[in-house]
């Protein structure tokens, strides 16, 4: 069909004219306080449901570093459902073999303890009794047979009225409670996170803004590199401190020390549990095998200096210098998540930080574009 010829009224476009095309809306400052606004209610969040996302984040994490695992076992056209269960039942195994080595020991030592309490009480009362008779004065009285006789007549008792007492509490209650469905969660975010990460990684695509997808992509791989040299500096730090508590502990003639030494170095990658739990562990065999004041301050010199170098040596030159963070920034960083966010804080305080750090290399790149700079 022709062209239907030009009617009165018409304005023609002539044929050397450019046709503008619309460009972009800019950005007002309303949008950027929307994401200022974002940033602002995830903090408050992890301020105030900290102790209810403990188990979503260690979940998390834990899917993270199944992850890998789980897309080779993919690209191998197994299915992901599949291939998470099986990295869960791997972890799990781990899990269960640590709870294995751990239980009978620490219930050897509660046992042994008990029973050698009233040996350790006359060891302290024969050495303090002089000591404070001389200086002030002070004569104490001390009968082993009886004690003995009261602690072998009062410890089922003791026991049996502690559960009632703790079982009647609601405190004790709801902590019990907190637990199970801790242990429970971790697992099941685990699980769902590991199957639908790709899913979760796609809607995630689709809500960044288009203009900054491709800045996105680029960061979020700068992260995921960061983040992976943050999990093997952390591996690192853990073998390294296996070693140093059993050699430690070993050479302060502990007769316990192989397993609390490497039970102690593999569970720092819990903050403060970890190494509150080996101290515990070590400080108990110190009393079960007394021989001294010397060796009980040898093996307390052993995790102090193990908590130094954990804090100020390991962790800053082994994580911090793989992530690209100064050693002050990751102490820094402990203290300032742990303080503002409590133990999900602490969890979460090194990977935002290596995130912070992706950030802070784009936004340098930018400043040093900018007219500002120039």
């Amino acid at each position: 069909m022709a062209p239907s010829s030009p009617q009165p009224g018409d304005n023609p476009v002539p044929s050397s004219t450019v046709v503008v095309v619309a460009t972009a809306a800019r950005l007002s400052p309303k949008h950027y306080l929307w994401v200022v606004g974002a940033v602002i209610v995830i903090a408050a969040l992890l301020h105030w449901l900290g102790p209810i996302l403990t188990p979503f984040l260690i979940g998390g994490m834990l899917a993270y570093v199944g992850k890998p695992a789980v897309s080779w076992m993919e690209r191998k056209r197994v299915p992901r459902t599949v291939g998470a269960l099986l990295v869960m039942l791997v972890a799990l195994v781990l899990v269960l073999a640590l709870l294995l080595v751990l239980a009978p020991l620490v219930h050897n030592e509660f046992s042994l303890l008990a029973k050698r309490l009233p040996e350790l009480a006359a060891g302290l009362y024969a050495q303090f009794a002089p000591w404070l008779n001389e200086k002030f004065g002070i004569q104490l009285q001390f009968d082993l047979d009886s004690i003995k006789q009261l602690i072998a007549d009062n410890l089922d008792s003791a026991q049996a009225v502690s559960l009632k007492v703790l079982t009647g509490l609601k405190a004790g209650g709801m902590m019990v409670v907190g637990i199970l469905i801790n242990l429970v969660l971790i697992p099941v975010v685990m699980f769902y996170l590991l199957r639908d990460w790709s899913r979760i990684v796609r809607r995630l695509d689709e809500l960044t803004p288009r203009r900054w997808l491709a800045k996105v992509r680029t960061m979020a791989t700068e992260i995921d590199n960061v983040l992976g040299e943050f999990l093997r500096g952390q591996l690192s730090v853990m073998g390294v401190l296996a070693i140093y508590y059993a050699v430690g502990l070993t050479l302060a003639g502990l007769q316990f020390a192989l397993p609390i030494g490497i039970l102690t170095g593999l569970l720092v990658f819990i903050p403060y549990v970890g190494f509150g739990l080996g101290l515990i562990l070590g400080v108990l065999a110190a009393l079960l095998q007394w021989n001294g004041w010397p060796g009980f301050a040898a093996v307390l010199a052993v995790y102090g200096i193990g908590q130094l170098l954990e804090g100020y040596v390991l962790i800053p030159w082994l994580v911090g210098d793989r992530i690209g963070l100064h050693p002050l920034v990751v102490i820094f960083a402990l203290l300032a998540f742990g303080q503002l966010f409590g133990f999900a804080g602490v969890l979460l305080a090194l990977p935002v930080s290596a995130a912070l750090l992706v950030g802070l290399r784009h936004l340098r790149a930018e400043y040093h574009e900018s007219p500002l700079y120039r």
